[in-house]
């Protein structure tokens, strides 16, 4: 098993830890470490005799002293027991500098406080951290709170009772702290602030130590021995009798380890206390608080190991989330950027291929806008008769046709087929938009680049660059598609029209004008029908160029320029690509250093623990 107090002086480093890295808050803070680890709240009345049981405990005068209100910010005292050497005290606002001079250390207690709540007589809930190393003391954590008043004194909000209070249940209704009620032993305990509060947040009392102070005050006739022996009011632990230093005491300046020396014969010739006395006074309850945290820490060890391997999980969580730390050579920091465009291009596929929405959107072009768009082309007002026989007459020039007018044919046919490029063109655009809209997408999406803005704008302008490219590459193709719909007409077509001239409705109208109408409206229905098939044929063979030139290639190469271009940059150009947000960083920072509190605190725990 472990030796006595090595599981405290444990905590305290811990604990003083967790408050250098921030990880606690004004009770110790929700879920974290400080908060999980056992320590020892001193409640009671103003003037109640808290600061005289504290240093009786440490053996030293310290605690800024007065009337009305005193400690107005919680001390957080971590006593930490040294083979010998001088007696010393650290404050972790002031961590290089060491006090050996107590009155030095009550002074900066008052100014400290000074700070935070300026010279009145406001309270602050942000405690101080001190720290006292001797050889006198036991290993302990003790938090000195503000004493619990009934009325608001000049210069105090009205609001000052209240908030005491809060302050003071904030740390009491923690199921790991410890309760040191003080009560004055001259009034009646029924009347207890501190008694009455620790029953509220511990009614059983498991975790309340009841502790009587001015013992030597008390009504000549009348003894608290029926506290004492828990009569009158019974808690689950022993209560403990204190006698404070005398006023003079106090003015004569005489020193704690005197004044517990004379503690120690007052209860030991006292009549009335004198078979209590082997269990009464502050070396007492120091070594009756030590060996309870001691003992209440290894219950909870468990409980601790727990919470803290649930934290770690967290912490890695969080660490994987926003990115690990990246090596300062060059190599690393090229693997990195290479790891990012990886992480990016997986997602931008999976927005292409499904996975993610999006890709979705490039369907809709081929299934319902270029559709659309060949169905609204002017082909009615292009194969009217009139304009057949502007273009027939236009293509016969001088000497008229003899059969088929196949000069007029090509001529309609060739200047319909130019109509198709606008949609085609539109196709190609309205892809590039879908694309560059999924590349931003991605960006956003991939959680590994979210820590790297400039690498954000390096990956993003690279894409768009080799999308601009993709696009002209689709427009030069499906144009060469229509081109080649007018290079060669398909001759097949034309052959299976029937050559006969139709017949003539209406005898009325004079032959020569119902034979030239029908014939040129038999032109204007030919060309349309050959212009349908060429319109089904491109309505099929678009789509293909397009994701063959621009998807696919979007899938194969969006950063292949890009990879090129960063194998051949400097350490410094690398660098900059990966210009973190100050934010993050300092976020990640905090990260790793809890991560390796929280590890090293399971791995001390697990060691000293089960010696």
């Amino acid at each position: 098993m472990a030796t006595m107090g090595s599981l405290i002086g444990l905590v305290n480093r811990i604990q003083r830890a967790c408050t250098v890295l921030g990880d606690h808050g004004g009770g110790g803070g929700e879920g974290s470490l400080w908060e999980a680890l056992p320590s020892v709240a001193v409640v009671g009345g103003q003037s109640s005799g808290k600061s005289s049981v504290l240093e009786s405990i440490v053996g030293r005068d310290f605690l800024p002293r007065g009337s009305g209100i005193v400690t107005r910010r919680p001390l957080v005292l971590q006593l930490h027991k040294t083979d010998g050497g001088h007696e010393y005290a650290e404050f972790l606002h002031a961590p290089r500098k060491r006090f050996t001079d107590f009155a030095a250390v009550r002074k900066e207690i008052a100014d400290e406080t000074d700070r935070i709540t300026g010279k009145t007589k406001a309270i602050s809930n942000v405690p101080i951290h001190l720290s006292i190393y001797s050889p006198h003391v036991v290993n302990l954590t003790l938090i000195d709170l503000p004493g619990l008043t009934k009325v608001a004194v000049e210069g105090q909000p009205e609001s000052i009772v209240q908030d005491i209070e809060n302050m003071v249940r904030s740390y009491i209704d923690k199921p790991n702290c410890i309760i040191l009620a003080i009560s004055p032993a001259n009034q009646d305990i029924a009347t207890s602030d501190a008694i009455k509060l620790g029953r509220d947040v511990d009614p059983s009392g498991d975790r309340t130590f009841g502790v009587l102070t001015k013992l030597d005050l008390m009504d000549k006739g009348t003894n608290a021995v029926d506290v004492l022996e828990g009569r009158q009011y019974r808690l689950q632990h022993p209560w403990v009798g204190i006698v404070n230093r005398s006023q003079a005491d106090i003015n004569k300046n005489v020193d704690m380890l005197s004044a517990r020396r004379k503690e120690k014969e007052y209860f030991e010739s006292s009549p009335e206390y004198g078979h209590l006395a082997h269990k009464m006074g502050a070396e007492y309850l120091a070594k009756l608080l030590s060996q309870h945290l001691e003992a209440v820490i290894r219950a909870k060890i468990p409980s601790i190991i727990a919470m803290i391997n649930k934290t770690i999980d967290e912490i890695e969580a969080e660490l994987d989330r926003l990115g690990r730390p990246i090596g300062g050579d060059a190599g690393a920091q090229l693997y990195t950027i290479l790891d990012m465009c990886r992480a990016f291009d997986r997602v931008f596929k999976e927005h292409l291929d499904g996975g993610r929405p999006g890709g979705d959107r490039i369907y809709g072009v081929f299934d319902n806008q270029l559709p659309a768009a060949l169905k609204k082309l002017p082909f009615d007002r292009h194969l009217s008769m009139q304009n057949v026989r502007k273009v027939i007459s236009e293509a016969d020039g001088y000497q008229p046709h003899l059969i088929a007018p196949e000069q007029g044919y090509r001529r309609l046919i060739d200047s319909s087929l130019s109509y198709f490029k606008g949609p085609a063109e539109a196709s190609v655009d309205a892809v590039h938009l879908v694309l560059k809209e999924l590349v931003r997408r991605s960006i956003a999406a991939t959680e590994e680049l979210k820590r790297f803005p400039t690498l954000q704008s390096d990956i993003a302008a690279a894409a768009n660059d080799s999308l601009e490219r993709f696009r002209e590459d689709g427009r030069k193709t499906i144009l060469r598609l229509v081109e080649m719909e007018a290079s060669y007409l398909t001759v097949e077509f034309f052959r299976k029209l029937p050559t006969e001239p139709e017949k003539a409705a209406d005898k009325n109208t004079p032959v020569s004008d119902r034979y030239q109408d029908n014939h040129l409206r038999r032109i204007g229905s030919n060309v349309s029908s050959y212009i349908n098939m060429v319109c089904e044929t491109l309505r099929n063979t678009i789509p293909k160029a397009i994701v063959h030139c621009q998807v696919k290639e979007a899938k194969r190469n969006l950063l292949n320029r890009f990879y090129a271009h960063v194998g051949s940059k400097e350490k410094k150009q690398l660098s900059a690509m990966l210009d973190e947000d100050p934010a993050l960083m300092e976020k990640r920072d905090a990260l790793v250093k809890r991560l390796e509190l929280y590890k090293s605190a399971r791995n001390e725990i697990d060691s000293v623990a089960w010696k």
